[in-house]
Formats: C-alpha cells, structure tokens, sequence
C-alpha cells in the first residue's frame, strides 16, 4: 500500500539545455542526475524529474507548485533573475502578480522554459 511514499514529480522538455539552467541556476534546485533521458534535480527530499521528449504542448494550468515562506521576496528575487509571472484576467493580482485566494493563501504564477505553468503558494493556518 502506498500509504507513505516519497513523491517524484515528472515535467517534460523539450529544451534541456535551457531546463537545466532555470531550475538549477534560477530556482537554484540541486541535480541528482542527468543522462540522455532526463535531468533529476532534489528539493527537500522530493524528486523531479524533468524529462526530455520531442515534442509537446503545454498544459494551461498549473502543473507543479511550490510551498514558499514570504512570498513576496521569492517573487522579487525570481523577477531580479528575469522571471516572469502570469498575470491573469479573473485574478485580483497585486502589482508583483499575486493573488490571495478566498482561503488566504498567496499564490504566483510563471513559466518554465517549455512553457510549463508552475506556482509559488505561501499558505496561511
């Protein structure tokens, strides 16, 4: 039974040259791994898996989020590094492009380099 596993997250690319870099270098996440298939890269002990394919079409949602501390900082140091967040038509988002949602919790989006939708969450109790 799978009742506590350790999680690994998957993501496609296309660009792995590029891949590497945004989430080595900008989101500053460690690699275990690369090969001719994939890059693994570490963050507080889940695994990610960015795997290198032909071709594909990115979701329009999000697809991998991250639980941050301040918010704001992380937006403002990812922006310094030449990020940028989605802005959203149905989403109040404040100057820097976050959203609280209804439950408090704050929320920022951007893009990989192969388009993948990724979050940055600061959650409230």
């Amino acid at each position: 039974m799978l009742s506590n596993p350790k999680i690994t997250a998957f993501l496609p690319t296309t660009k792995p040259k590029q891949s590497k870099h945004f989430y080595k270098e900008i989101l500053g996440l460690e690699i275990k791994s690369e090969d001719d298939y994939a890059i693994e890269f570490t963050g507080d002990n889940t695994l990610l898996r960015i795997t290198i394919v032909p071709e594909f079409i990115p979701h329009p949602f999000t697809v991998l989020g991250f639980k941050v501390e301040d918010i704001d900082s992380q937006v403002r140091s990812l922006t310094d590094k030449g990020v940028v967040f989605e802005r959203f038509e149905n989403f109040n988002q404040n100057e820097i492009g976050i959203w609280t949602s209804p439950s408090s919790a704050k929320i920022a989006w951007f893009k990989d380099p192969d388009g993948n939708l990724l979050s940055l969450t600061e959650y409230f109790q």
